[in-house]
């Protein structure tokens, strides 16, 4: 499904950068430009990257000590 209709980018495309390890907001905004025109759809965006990283643990960033 689209999730940045501005710039015609899909769940599936999100869910491809996390698991080449894009973790957050700005790093999918960097990488596929999600969130850059309108911004309706950062928060949906943020949600699936969430959704990700807590189906596969491995995908989270290191919890720095």
């Amino acid at each position: 499904m689209y999730v940045c209709l501005c710039n015609a980018i899909t769940d599936r495309e999100i869910r491809q950068c996390a698991e080449r390890g894009v973790s957050s907001l700005e790093e999918l905004r960097e990488t596929l430009g999600v969130a850059t025109c309108c911004g309706r759809c950062a928060q949906a965006a943020q949600q699936i990257l969430e959704e990700c990283m807590n189906e596969r643990p491995h995908l989270a960033p290191a919890a720095s000590s």
